[in-house]
């Protein structure tokens, strides 16, 4: 078996985030969130935010924030599906990498999850 490395580069990202997707798409708990998306359009948007959060790229347009909030209205997020979510976030990355940037991944996965909780409930 190779070592893993960090996450390093874009195509580390991309990796990733493809491998994220795989493992969500099927879970019976946060599954059908992921139904409807056009996936062409959301994995380089996806890739660009974590590019821009693990290595400073400037290139993400975009408000996950109001995103959530307006999925949320149409079909309401519990604090399950946010467990959920980072419970496969920190497992693809710890099936895949390991460094400095990989515990970044899943440091800023908490933050992000809580945040996107405590945001998306009080926009009811």
């Amino acid at each position: 078996m190779t070592a893993k490395h960090d996450i390093t580069t874009p195509a580390d990202i991309d990796r990733l985030v493809r491998a994220f997707y795989t493992r969500v798409r099927p879970d019976a708990v946060i599954g059908h969130f992921f139904t409807e998306l056009d996936w062409d359009h959301h994995i380089p948007r996806i890739v660009s935010f974590w590019c821009m959060v693990l290595l400073g790229d400037r290139s993400y347009q975009g408000d996950p924030m109001t995103a959530h909030i307006l999925l949320s209205r149409k079909q309401p997020m519990q604090a399950a599906h946010f467990a959920q979510w980072l419970m496969h976030w920190e497992a693809t990355v710890d099936d895949l990498f390991a460094g400095t940037n990989a515990d970044e991944a899943k440091q800023r996965a908490r933050t992000i999850a809580a945040v996107m909780e405590q945001k998306v409930n009080a926009a009811g």
